[in-house]
């Protein structure tokens, strides 16, 4: 069975899925009303059958927003977050476009028009609980199948370079894609093998390794080259019905996101903008204190155990305070517990490494379940951080970041945050500056209050799960390393560094 058929047969039974999840519901609501004395006893009910064409209007009204909004595209990977928003305004605009159509269809009656009010609360609410249920074993059987070799789409990839390495790395890491990496067509370099994937030949022999491996999808990764050789490659991919994909370059990556404007009548072209201005910021900042409030009362048993902690097990201060790079370049001193003894560098500076012998036990088991971090609560509460943005970097390699990198300082529009973007989807540590700066660029023209939500239920699922959810971090070249792999040095004389890059 192909793959395309597959999917055909995953979105028809995600379909039916739906329908049977939301008649669920539906039947589960009249009982419900009819058991419980909410908001009042009722004096009578009419049974299940008499509510038939009303059930039937709100299964169709609710599959058809389900439809609209695109939740019949079966994606390689989904939000957790974004389905659940997906789903309540689905079924709050199917719910409410059942009832308006009722008093159309039924008008005059007797039985719709004394239909209980507080089933449709149980409805609304039910559907929601269900289609989510509904939607998560479907995504479950999926894995399974792709587990089992079914569904899996087979790739090819076209490039040797950085972000060619990038994208293997990722897919290799992340099986949930339902990809089978076939093989690495070269661009130019002499390989036979990039990262285990055999190069099976290069641009011009993308015709015949198509149809001789089946391919059914192809990602040119090739940023470093330019346009007349994309598309040529391109030109290649012209053989039966395959997906082809092309990662950006810089002038593509800055107006991906790109709006036309008009000054007196002559267009022009915007590439750079921000959703995060004007009443947003105040949002933002509520957003901020009411987490930073929460956080710092729910966890301040734990911090002041943390704190006697350190205190006993070496001498030395409970906080160490570094100098980072927030909000328009300005500085400010952000807070984390110490994890290293107080006499770390009496031999000179040096970087924090995994298994670092500088580090105490406390410290070492502190920075491994990220509670070292805790303190930045109170840098977040004073206005110096948020809860979610780019991460702060010291002075000296955001003055480095600033030649090497384009349009790193715009990263500097946002305060620093605990956590961000580009942290959630794996790139923590000694990864790709550059990388970095893309996704944090995103998510300034891209902010929103549910993306902060989102990604703040990221950090706590990876914390629980203790792996990225979506692939690990990609190492990068010893010359590009400017961070060390935890990303910070102590020094001794100071009180707090700030946590490392996440």
């Amino acid at each position: 069975m192909t793959t395309q058929k597959l999917r055909n047969i995953y979105s028809i039974t995600l379909f039916l899925l739906d329908i049977l999840m939301v008649s669920a519901a539906f039947v589960l609501a009249y009982y419900l009303r009819v058991s419980f004395a909410w908001p009042d006893t009722l004096s009578h009910f009419y049974p299940l059958s008499s509510y038939a064409g009303l059930m039937a209007l709100e299964v169709g009204a609710v599959v058809i927003a389900l439809f609209f909004f695109k939740q019949y595209y079966i994606p390689r990977a989904i939000s957790r977050v974004d389905q659940l928003y997906a789903t309540v305004k689905a079924v709050t605009l199917g719910t409410l476009v059942a009832v308006a159509l009722s008093t159309f269809f039924f008008k005059g009656n007797v039985i719709i028009s004394d239909y209980p009010r507080a089933m449709l609360v149980y409805t609304w609410f039910l559907a929601i609980v269900l289609l989510l249920l509904g939607r998560l074993v479907h995504q479950i059987v999926r894995s399974k199948l792709r587990d089992y070799g079914l569904g899996r789409d087979r790739l090819l990839i076209v490039g040797s370079g950085e972000m060619a390495q990038i994208i293997v790395q990722r897919i290799q890491w992340s099986p949930y894609l339902g990809y089978e990496l076939v093989g690495v067509v070269n661009g130019s370099e002499p390989l036979t093998q990039l990262h285990g994937i055999p190069v099976l030949g290069r641009p011009e022999d993308l015709p015949t390794l198509i149809d001789q491996h089946d391919i059914d999808e192809v990602i040119i990764a090739m940023p470093e080259k330019g346009h007349r050789e994309t598309l040529h490659v391109l030109s290649y991919c012209e053989r039966g019905r395959i997906s082809v994909k092309i990662f950006p370059d810089v002038f593509q990556f800055m107006t991906s996101e790109a709006s036309i404007d008009a000054l007196g009548g002559l267009p022009l072209l915007s590439v750079r903008d921000y959703a995060l201005r004007g009443y947003m910021l105040i949002f933002k900042r509520m957003m901020d204190l009411v987490g930073a409030v929460m956080g710092l009362i729910f966890f301040s048993p734990l911090m002041l155990l943390i704190a006697m902690a350190i205190k006993l097990e070496s001498p030395g201060p409970v906080f160490f305070v570094q100098e980072r790079m927030g909000l328009d370049g300005k500085p400010f001193r952000m807070l984390k517990f110490r994890s290293m003894r107080s006499d770390a560098e009496k031999h000179g500076p040096g970087w924090t490494l995994d298994n670092d012998p500088r580090q105490t036990r406390l410290g070492r088991f502190l920075r491994k379940v990220d509670v070292d971090e805790l303190p930045q609560l109170i840098n977040v509460l004073f206005g110096e951080m948020s809860m979610v943005g780019p991460r702060p970097e010291q002075a000296h390699y955001v003055e480095h970041f600033r030649r090497t990198v384009p349009r790193y300082m715009e990263r500097h529009q946002e305060k620093g945050g605990m956590t961000g973007w580009a942290q959630v989807n794996g790139l923590r540590g000694d990864t790709s500056i550059e990388e970095r700066t893309k996704y944090d660029l995103w998510y300034s023209a891209n902010w929103s209050i549910l993306l902060d939500i989102k990604i703040l239920l990221r950090t706590v699922w990876q914390l629980m799960e203790r792996k990225n959810t979506h692939f690990r971090p990609t190492p990068v070249r010893p010359s590009e390393t400017l961070i060390p792999p935890n990303g910070e040095k102590e020094s001794p004389t100071a009180v707090p560094a700030a946590p490392k890059p996440k």
